[in-house]
């Protein structure tokens, strides 16, 4: 994924810059945090990636598709073949298996029915959770229904996994095991973009970019213009 020259505008009044316009690039197979307070422009650079906000200024480019030239429902489809979503509250349908929870991904990709079974449950395997495929979330500790969130996340392998305080909601030990979830996947070679408010968390990254009353930068360098 590239930025250039990318910023968004909220319209007033008084207009509202949320995040001005920046340069970034993340290359396959990186592990980048983003960290920043409330109120940064975290969710608003959270949101232009995963295709939720359009931005107002420059191009954003995934896989090399300049997203602004997409029509919604070509944005909607990219979204869905191409990036995988985990979030701070799981989001998973408490009266359904693991496995069902992670073929709704597929659904919503237009996978034919008789695959999803498969898919899932390698999927889960891949998180760890071969052995819970049939068990509800409600029976789930907060780190194994993270982990079904993350299967579901990656089951369409997509190129960019995005997450959203994925341990916010979880006890240290939980929280260590998704992290180190994440940083295995990184290996294997997924691409990771986690936004986070804990430093400790944001220092698992490789590489790491601050969000700070909009303006973007890395290393102690201003990657605003």
């Amino acid at each position: 994924m590239a930025f250039r020259q990318v910023g968004l505008t909220y319209p007033g009044p008084p207009p509202v810059e949320a995040l001005r316009p920046c340069e970034l690039a993340v290359f396959g197979g990186e592990f980048v945090t983003v960290v920043g307070p409330s109120g940064s422009g975290k969710s608003t650079f959270l949101n232009i990636v995963g295709l939720l906000d359009t931005p107002t200024t420059g191009s954003y480019l995934l896989d090399g598709v300049d997203t602004g030239r997409l029509g919604d429902g070509e944005r909607t489809a990219l979204r869905g073949r191409r990036i995988g979503f985990v979030f701070q509250a799981f989001h998973l349908m408490p009266h359904r298996s693991a496995r069902e929870n992670v073929e709704l991904a597929l659904v919503y990709g237009g996978v034919p029915r008789r695959e999803r079974p498969r898919r899932a449950r390698e999927a889960l395997d891949r998180v760890g959770l071969g052995h819970r495929t049939e068990a509800l979330p409600t029976r789930m500790s907060g780190g194994e229904r993270q982990r079904v969130a993350v299967a579901r996340a990656l089951v369409a392998e997509p190129s960019l996994l995005l997450c959203d305080e994925p341990t916010g909601n979880l006890d240290t030990g939980n929280a260590e095991a998704v992290l180190r979830l994440l940083e295995a996947l990184n290996a294997e070679g997924v691409t990771v973009v986690l936004v986070t408010h804990d430093p400790a968390v944001a220092a698992r990254g490789r590489r790491t970019v601050a969000v700070r009353d909009g303006v973007l930068s890395e290393s102690g360098r201003v990657r605003a213009c």
